[in-house]
């Protein structure tokens, strides 16, 4: 599992085609193959990995960059990197994307499981099949509470997380997703926090359309990031190298429909920061029927005053952390993922742009003495600040300051927060 923040990767093996928004002087769109790309927003020299956890400084400080060219396709909605280059993802076991230390994500978590097998009602006997499903707690909760089997794929997957009844009916495969895993049945096909990271996205949809052939039974279900609210909040932490793909409802819709899908539901989750999909298997591409696929004109009109919006993002940030550094404040960022790194590398804040920047914090342990890539600053736990006592802490997402609030006062700690 790789909710937004912590995204994992998982691509089309290297039998697919190469990505055609790396290289020529026409970007073509990746969703529909229009050559209409029109180039919105960059960030050049950005890291190329986030969730990637680095053993030493030095590691961290020498890790390829990659830049940011984000290209909106006028015909479908579709927004990609045409910089992206897939050379520079090193996807293994040493990604660490997973949230499940989170209370309220797992909340969240409980209420997919229950409303998935509910709608599609999983139980006893069928397969779920999950593409990209990171350490695996996504599709071992969906085992345990519906009684269904689960096939798992994903080089990240760490055997040794899985401990769990349902553990022999699951097998897992530790690898990327592609056309020899087109053998998979399923009754129930999952990918959550996956599309973003493929570039051939449209290769990629058909490949699980193909895979699925005939079994016209499938339920399908996607999850991903929203760019709507990216646009419309300016929110440039939320764009970095791994997520190459970014869609609204609507181009979700449109890729999806394309490559032989009937997308019965379309709907925002997560305080609308995530999207999600809900579709089966058609004879061929299907018309748009749902009133949220009318967004090409709305996401235009986004993309057209991006830019203007993450200026005035990173204006308003700025001050306010000027304000705080000439109080002789220090500063926390607690959320060690890709928000946090796309964040430090806009505000270089690891240059001492801003507050004395004192500790970047996370709840998962697994992260505990890694280092960012791209800045070189070591991420340690909350207990380490008891003895920091930072003014300020840095919220990377707002929908976790209740419970960041909760953990500090639990540490006689009650910092001013700053959320995103």
């Amino acid at each position: 599992m790789h909710p937004h923040g912590a995204s994992f990767p998982t691509s089309v093996s290297a039998q697919a085609p190469e990505n055609p928004l790396t290289g020529g002087s026409q970007p073509t769109c990746n969703a529909c193959g229009g050559g209409e790309l029109q180039i919105f927003y960059r960030a050049p020299g950005v890291p190329a990995h986030s969730c990637l956890m680095l053993s030493s400084r030095e590691e961290a400080l020498a890790f390829p960059q990659g830049n940011i060219e984000l290209g909106f396709c006028t015909a479908c909605g579709f927004i990609g990197n045409v910089a992206f280059d897939p050379g520079l993802n090193r996807y293994s076991a040493a990604y660490e994307e997973t949230q499940a230390y989170s209370p309220r994500f797992l909340r969240f978590l409980d209420e997919v499981w229950e409303e998935q097998i509910e709608r599609f009602g999983l139980g006893p006997g069928m397969t779920a099949l999950e593409i990209g499903c990171g350490k695996g707690e996504f599709l071992v909760g969906l085992c345990e509470r519906s009684g269904c089997g689960g096939i798992g794929v994903d080089p990240g997957y760490r055997p040794e997380r899985t401990r769990s009844s349902a553990a022999r009916r699951m097998s897992f495969i530790r690898d990327l997703y592609g056309p020899k895993y087109a053998h998979l049945q399923a009754d129930y096909v999952c990918c959550r926090h996956t599309l973003e990271h493929i570039a051939p996205v449209r290769e990629f949809v058909r490949l699980v359309r193909e895979t699925i052939g005939e079994r016209r039974h499938v339920n399908v279900f996607f999850e991903l990031p929203d760019m709507e609210r990216v646009l419309e909040q300016g929110a440039f932490w939320d764009i970095y190298y791994e997520h190459c793909t970014y869609f609204t409802r609507g181009s979700l819709a449109r890729l999806f429909r394309s490559a032989g899908f009937d997308v019965h539901r379309l709907y925002k989750a997560y305080d609308d920061q995530y999207l999600m999909l809900e579709a089966q298997p058609a004879p061929g591409p299907t018309d748009a029927v749902l009133a949220q696929e009318s967004d090409l004109a709305t996401a235009a009109s986004l993309v057209a005053r991006f830019e203007q919006q993450v200026g005035e993002r990173l204006q308003s940030l700025s001050d306010v952390l000027a304000q705080h550094r000439a109080r002789g404040h220090r500063l926390a960022i607690w959320g060690s993922g890709s928000k946090c790194v796309s964040l430090i590398s806009a505000l270089n804040l690891s240059r001492g742009l801003g507050p004395q920047l004192v500790a970047v914090v996370d709840i998962n342990p697994h992260k505990h003495g890694r280092f960012l890539a791209g800045s070189g600053l070591q991420i340690v736990s909350p207990d380490a600040l008891r003895s920091l006592r930072p003014e300020v802490v840095l919220v990377m997402n707002g929908i976790y300051s209740e419970e960041i609030r909760h953990d500090l006062a639990e540490r006689s700690l009650h910092p001013e927060l700053i959320a995103l």
